[in-house]
């Protein structure tokens, strides 16, 4: 009877021993093995990510990320996406997206997200003069006034969701975007509005509205493989102890001030 239940035991490690054998490695062993983090992004959203002219990218999401590869021992490689194809982007040809990416059920479903590094909402922003008139939706979704998005993001699903009688201009240079307003092209944008509050920062003429007070809350956090928690513990450790340390801090205060 002893013999049968050490038999059995022993069957039982080596099943156990075996399958952890199998079990594929994470993507955290991979980046390391191979030293590089491939990190997607669309690279058209400042503060978070700006492809410049050089071809090189700067911003919030990209002094943390690379500070981020720093810590993991690997270098951070950025690869050009686009927001229609940042999903398919990431899912085929990197470790993590970054970029001032929207927290959404239906990126989870293909997704891992790492914690929320931002609490950030949609807000509006149009001609200074304008913006006692585009206080809310019902405001904005009029007859006659014309909103504008860049294409394939959460600004668009959240135009389309919203505004009915508005009409929605897609315009596919998200770096230029905000001059059709001040053109007379366009009435009103919805971003996010820590986006709002650099724009207007940098194109004078231009006013955030009431952007402490988002018309939907959000959030940003970086895209990480669906399903493996190992990656994802690593990421939302980082993100922590680099808020915790005042890391995080720094790294805002240069792109915010």
């Amino acid at each position: 009877m002893l013999s049968r239940a050490i038999l059995v035991l022993s069957s039982l490690l080596t099943a156990t021993a075996l399958s952890a054998q199998e079990a594929p490695a994470s993507r955290l062993d991979l980046v390391q093995k191979n030293g590089t983090l491939r990190v997607c992004t669309p690279g058209d959203y400042k503060p978070f990510s700006l492809l410049r002219p050089d071809g090189g990218f700067e911003g919030l999401d990209v002094d943390l990320v690379q500070a981020a590869g720093k810590a993991l021992g690997v270098e951070a490689k950025m690869v050009k996406s686009s927001w229609p194809t940042l999903m398919k982007d990431f899912l085929e040809k990197c470790d993590v997206g970054i970029g001032g990416i929207s927290v959404t059920l239906d990126r989870q479903k293909s997704a891992f997200f790492t914690a929320a590094y931002m609490v950030n909402g949609k807000a509006p922003i149009t001609k200074c003069e304008n913006a006692a008139k585009f206080q809310t939706v019902a405001d904005i979704d009029k007859p006659g006034v014309t909103v504008i998005e860049n294409p394939g993001g959460s600004n668009e699903r959240f135009a389309r969701a919203n505004f009915k009688q508005a009409k929605i201009v897609i315009f596919n240079d998200n770096t230029t975007i905000f001059d059709e307003i001040l053109k007379g092209n366009a009435d009103v944008m919805i971003s996010e509005s820590v986006e709002t509050i650099v724009q207007q920062k940098l194109r004078p003429g231009l006013c955030a509205v009431n952007p402490d007070k988002p018309l939907q809350y959000g959030e940003m956090a970086w895209l990480l493989p669906r399903g493996d928690v190992v990656f994802k513990a690593w990421f939302d450790q980082w993100l922590h102890l680099a808020k915790a340390t005042g890391e995080y801090d720094r790294v805002v205060a240069r792109w915010l001030r």
